[in-house]
């Protein structure tokens, strides 16, 4: 009896969390939780799943390792509990998430990260884990669910950001992440049953939040009436090109003419003085850019 509960506590490790969410209004990011993952040597992947802090909120301090029982000789961590001593002492081994090798790099467009897109990094099972994803997405959610970013890592590693169309900032709920991280790892652990896939898994289930980047044009129609912190090339009274930024609204696009015309934005950092609102000048300032000059742009939260 006392294995079988020492089992299931195991099997309760399998989610692997923290929260490392978008600076949006549904969540706030800094502090972390990670729970216990199964040993590697059991065949399955684990996650670590990304909650808004308001959901961690009731959870102790955030943790860098997590604990679980070593598995003897390949078994899995139901069988490891059962050949415990009757003191209940088991072999307890530390993993410490890797966090990605590209994690301090300057985001990019189709980074995998931050800047969307999808990286396999030549990893033969990447593709495969990648029409997992696809296919969870297909069978279980609607066309308000889209896969912002999926990358992988020769470790093991599978990262996927999921964005919400329908959501101002492109969030899911917590329960849409949940939902997405169970039913993908139930399909994970099949192909890996399979030999389709000869090693185990780590996740990471996220959403862009607001330091995604945003493609230009592509991305400008459907954050039109958001504030945005553009960095953009401009030419300066002698015609060297220097790079500038600022916070704009966009004011029109034209497609043909591959360019934007931006207005400052009603936020803090473009006023007189706090709690003034802009003068008649700054309402009337516009600036025009073509396509290419736009650098990088992404959310603004005042």
């Amino acid at each position: 009896m006392a294995a079988h509960a020492r089992a299931q506590a195991l099997r309760a490790l399998l989610a692997r969390c923290s929260t490392k969410c978008p600076a949006a209004a549904v969540a706030t990011s800094s502090s972390c939780l990670r729970r216990g993952v199964p040993s590697s040597a059991s065949s399955t992947s684990y996650s670590r799943m990304l909650l808004p802090a308001s959901r961690a909120a009731a959870v102790p301090v955030a943790q860098t390792r997590s604990l679980a029982s070593k598995a003897q000789g390949g078994a899995d961590p139901g069988e490891a509990g059962a050949d415990e001593g009757e003191d209940g002492e088991a072999e307890e081994w530390e993993a410490e998430w890797e966090e990605d090798e590209d994690e301090q790099a300057d985001p990019e467009i189709g980074d995998g990260g931050n800047g969307g897109g999808v990286v396999l990094r030549d990893v033969k099972w990447g593709a495969r884990a990648l029409a997992a994803a696809e296919e969870v997405l297909a069978e279980h959610f609607g066309d308000d669910i889209a896969m912002f970013a999926f990358k992988v890592s020769p470790k093991g590693y599978v990262y996927v950001r999921l964005d919400k169309l329908t959501n101002r900032y492109g969030c899911p709920d917590i329960e849409e992440i949940e939902n997405f991280n169970r039913l993908y790892k139930q399909k994970l652990d099949e192909i890996i049953e399979r030999g389709e896939i000869p090693l185990d898994l780590a996740l990471e289930i996220s959403s862009p939040g607001a330091e995604r980047l945003l493609k230009v044009p592509d991305d400008l129609d459907r954050f039109k009436d958001m504030a945005m912190r553009v960095q953009y090339l401009a030419e300066g009274d002698d015609l060297a090109v220097d790079q500038m930024d600022g916070i704009f609204l966009l004011k029109s696009v034209d497609i043909q003419a591959e360019h934007c015309v931006w207005k400052l934005a009603d936020v803090n950092e473009n006023r007189a003085g706090k709690g003034r609102p802009l003068n008649k000048k700054q309402r009337d300032w516009r600036l025009q850019t073509s396509f290419e000059a736009v650098r990088k742009a992404t959310l603004y939260l005042d």
